[in-house]
């Protein structure tokens, strides 16, 4: 059972931030979400994945510990391209349209 003024001392902060705390707490908040802004625009405007010169694929597929991407170009992109076709599944199927993509010849 509650005694009486439990309530009140339960309540009450142990400490009362004073007006200066406050602004510099906000200033910190504000810098460092102005921060986080500009960095997601920036790199969002970058493109970190650029499309590949003509005769070359470079598409991201299933490997055996995680996504990887495949830069291959030349002879290389149509052998990649060949015996992709060979078979089915989703990493072969990713392969083979993007070699369709870049219009190489297999």
């Amino acid at each position: 059972m509650p005694l009486e003024g439990h309530y009140e001392r339960q309540t009450t902060p142990l400490y009362k931030l004073k007006p200066r705390e406050i602004w510099v707490a906000a200033s910190i908040v504000a810098v460092t979400l102005v921060t986080v802004i500009a960095m997601v625009a920036v790199m969002g405007a970058s493109n970190s994945n650029p499309a590949p010169a003509q005769g070359c694929i470079n598409p991201t597929v299933a490997g055996i510990v995680g996504a990887e991407t495949l830069n291959r170009c030349g002879q290389e992109a149509v052998d990649t391209c060949s015996h992709a076709a060979e078979f089915t599944g989703a990493r072969p199927e990713t392969i083979v349209a993007n070699c369709l993509k870049q219009a190489v010849k297999f």
